[in-house]
This record gives structure tokens, sequence and C-alpha cells, in this order.
């Protein structure tokens, strides 16, 4: 069985009433899966990530601010969310999911996760409802294992992955990819090693002609031993923030040839859910469910 990785902290975060930010999708996703018949004895809890972990990796002010309620309103309000204790608790979790499911890949081929793909947290900073960079603690948690030295992080959010890519700009073992919408958040870009940005929109031909010819400039430029991927599903056509026209069946298609890639390629890959902001919960947890019926959970 494919291993998938939850706690249900991710859903439980108290926001302000209307806020963009919809939490309540991750447990929509849990119960759906259940309800497609996935067992409990697939999914995995992770523990929250320890604070000396991140300042291994992070700038150590930047985290210690963050995580005692001193960083200033500014950067609070950069990152978007109000803070508070449960906001801390949650993120630590969150990114422990992610790194759990990358070590899950390594050894099952394999994992998911329910949620991750906060590739707008750079290393001093928190932007774009995202606090610390799940995808490169992941990257560096798979390189711990022996044979596991190049890792390809594949980011189809529809925001380019610019915390990512400014953490791994000097880290030539680890690969970056971001195929995103160009007139889109973050307005300043960072550059990755493959960024392509599609028009604001774009339709299901073009731009999963552009992802497959990615793929195909990926393969002839880097080897990778393992595949962080971001499927974040804000591309769709219904998507409140995301500008372009990717329909269901468009998503489907994308996440079906990521898991190909990796399987063509031989190497595990590891899979977050990104990002996705229509309010009808149940709407985006059904285009959500694309990432899973491509893997095979479903």
């Amino acid at each position: 069985m494919i291993p998938l990785v939850f706690h249900p902290i991710y859903s439980q975060l108290s926001l302000p009433e209307r806020h963009r930010f919809p939490i309540d999708k991750y447990q929509g996703i849990r119960n759906a899966l259940s309800s497609h018949g996935v067992a409990d004895s697939v999914f995995h809890t992770p523990s929250p990530l320890a604070i000396t972990e991140l300042e291994c990796h992070f700038d150590k002010d930047y985290v210690q601010q963050l995580t005692s309620g001193t960083l200033d309103k500014k950067a609070m309000r950069r990152i978007g969310f109000p803070w508070s204790d449960q906001l801390i608790e949650r993120t630590l979790t969150a990114v422990a999911g992610t790194c759990l499911t990358a070590e899950l890949a390594i050894k099952h081929g394999k994992a998911l996760n329910l949620t991750g793909g906060y590739h707008h947290a750079f290393s001093d900073f928190g932007s774009g409802f995202c606090l610390f960079n799940d995808l490169f603690l992941a990257a560096k948690a798979m390189q711990k294992f022996s044979g596991i030295d190049n890792v390809l992080i594949i980011d189809f959010d529809v925001h380019q992955g610019d915390g990512t890519a400014k953490l791994t700009q000097y880290d030539n073992s680890i690969f970056t990819v971001s195929v995103h919408g160009e007139k889109n958040f973050p307005y300043r870009k960072q550059h990755s090693n493959i960024d392509i940005g599609m028009a604001k929109g774009c339709e299901d031909d073009e731009y999963l002609n552009a992802v497959q010819e990615t793929l195909a400039m990926v393969a002839m430029q880097f080897q990778a031993d393992a595949i962080i991927y971001d499927a974040g599903v804000d591309i769709h056509i219904n998507d409140d923030l995301g500008l372009l026209n990717i329909t269901t069946e468009g998503v489907s298609a994308r996440d079906d040839m990521a898991f190909a890639f990796a399987e063509r390629m031989g190497i595990p890959i590891a899979a977050v859910i990104g990002g996705g902001y229509q309010r009808d919960i149940d709407a985006l947890v059904e285009v959500h469910l694309q990432l899973y019926k491509a893997a095979g959970v479903i």
C-alpha cells in the first residue's frame, strides 16, 4: 500500500471569518479518501519537527522570533496568518509531515502528504501562508539516505516556488523546477533551475504541452535520485487565486505525467498537495483528489 501522511491538526487553526486560506480542506481530503475505501492503516501520523532542526537550515533569529511569537507585525502580515501557539504547533507538524513523506517515499517508492508545499518561505522570512519551507527540508531529509545525493523538486503550483529557488540557489544537489502563472504572486520571481511562466487564461493543451516539455528538459539536465512533487491545484479554472483555465481533467493529466516521469526514471517520489483556494471545500477536495488517483491510492 502507498503510505499517506496526515494529522488532524492540519485543519485545526482558528482564523478570522472569511480568511482566504481554506484550512478545512485537509480534513476534507482525509474524509474523502476514507469514503473511497482507503484504510486507516495506510496513514502515518507525524510528530512536530524540533525547532533545533529548523535552526540547522534556516535563519536562527527568524526561527526563534516566529516560534516564540516575537516576530514583528509587518513580518506576520507578509505571512498572512495571525500568530498563535496553535499556528506554530500546526506548522511544525505540517512540515514534519512532508519530511516523513519524503522518508516513506525512499522506503516505499511513493508516498503522499495531505498538506505541504510551503514554497514561499525563505530562510529569514515567511510569505504567502508559508512559515517554513517544507520542500527544502524534505529534500535534505531525503539526502540523509544512502544513495540519495541529488533531489529534484517539481513545483506545479500556480505560484512560483520563490522561497525554494532562493534556498537552493547555491546547492547543486537540489534541482528546482517551477511551471507557474507568470502574472501571479509572487510578483518578484526568483530563479529556479527551470522556470516556465504560463500566460493568464492558459488552457489544458498549452499547459500540458509545457509540462511535458519541461519534464523532458529535466531528464536531459539533471540526474535525480529522488523527487519531491508539489501538486498545487490553484491552476484550476475555478480557483479564486489562480488566473489559469485548467480543467479537472487537465489537473489529472498533469499529475499522471509527474508520476509517470518518476516511474520512467526509476526513482522514488514524495508528493504534497500545494495550493488550492476555492471557497467551496467539497469542490476543492475533488480537484485535490486527482493527485491520489494519479498515484494509484484510489
